[in-house]
């Protein structure tokens, strides 16, 4: 595995007040030599130069890191691909930022997938030390031309509760209804029926950017009855929204408490909170999620 450092100046866009960040990088292994720092000399690409990109062996989940080597507001990450040839290789790879390393960083919140051959990804006050661009799957290779990382600005854009904005609705009603979750209100709770994977989602109206989602249990009884609860953000309605990807595992919260679960920037119109499993209950006495409103 390579390490070097980077050798870019740091630059600033006066049109959008951003800073281009600099830092190591690594990948998960070395084609010849197509290293990692190759991504980050500030050579997009030369035709027929393939020497100023990246390239990984052929394996399963293969990588490429840099390490900006303090923890920073990511605004945009951009990205360039080779021309010569093998443009789609790059598609469907993950752009990954946090702070930890576990997994190699590849754990780490998914802000986009690469869709496209070269383009300019947004990550709205995204905040983490580590940027990973990964493919899943086995006997996958990858190679990127260039790599720029631009840090959001100095100040922050304000934080409110979009949660009161949108609508709310839940697998079944026993009782107690969903738009109980967002009343602003405490005591007021929501309850499912007695059923499998049983869910509540709040519709944002529009594609939001969202920072955290605050989850206040019940008090009466049953606080264990959101253990192992799932929150998904994103845009699909495939499944009533539960295949949405996971900000977070509700692991316990104790009866009448908030916890607070940072989903670091990740955009979705949904927010769903689901228990799968058989003859379960979701009972839910208020939901606050933070965000910075409409794109």
């Amino acid at each position: 595995m390579l390490k070097t450092v980077v050798l870019l100046l740091i630059a600033v866009e006066t049109d959008t007040y951003s800073v281009k960040l600099r830092g190591n990088a690594t990948q998960s292994s070395v084609f010849e030599y197509y290293r990692a720092d190759q991504a980050i000399d500030g050579i997009k690409y030369a035709l027929g130069v393939a020497s100023f990109c990246t390239h990984s062996r052929k394996q399963m989940n293969p990588w490429w890191r840099l390490d900006l080597l303090d923890n920073y507001h990511i605004r945009t990450v951009t990205i360039t691909n080779r021309a010569d040839c093998c443009p789609e290789r790059l598609n469907n790879a993950e752009i990954r930022i946090g702070n930890s390393l576990e997994n190699n960083s590849n754990n780490n919140p998914i802000v986009r997938w690469i869709i496209r051959a070269s383009h300019s990804y947004s990550c709205p006050d995204m905040e983490g030390r580590y940027v990973n661009i990964v493919i899943p799957g086995d006997g996958r290779i990858l190679t990127v031309c260039e790599v720029e990382v631009y840090r959001a600005p100095t100040r922050c854009p304000r934080w409110e509760n979009i949660a009161i904005k949108g609508k709310a609705v839940q697998s079944s009603t026993f009782y107690f209804q969903a738009k109980n979750a967002i009343d602003n209100f405490d005591p007021t709770c929501t309850h499912t029926k007695n059923e499998m994977n049983p869910w509540w989602r709040l519709d944002l109206v529009d594609l939001q950017i969202i920072r955290e989602v605050i989850v206040t249990n019940r008090m009466d009884c049953c606080f264990e009855q959101i253990n192992g609860a799932e929150i998904r953000i994103g845009n699909s309605l495939e499944n009533n929204g539960n295949n949405n990807p996971v900000c977070a595992v509700i692991s316990g919260i104790p009866a009448g408490k908030s916890v607070s679960y940072s989903c670091g920037g990740m955009q979705g119109r949904y927010v769903n909170v689901v228990i799968t499993g058989d003859s379960k209950n979701l009972s839910l006495c208020e939901v606050r999620v933070n965000g910075n409103g409409n794109f």
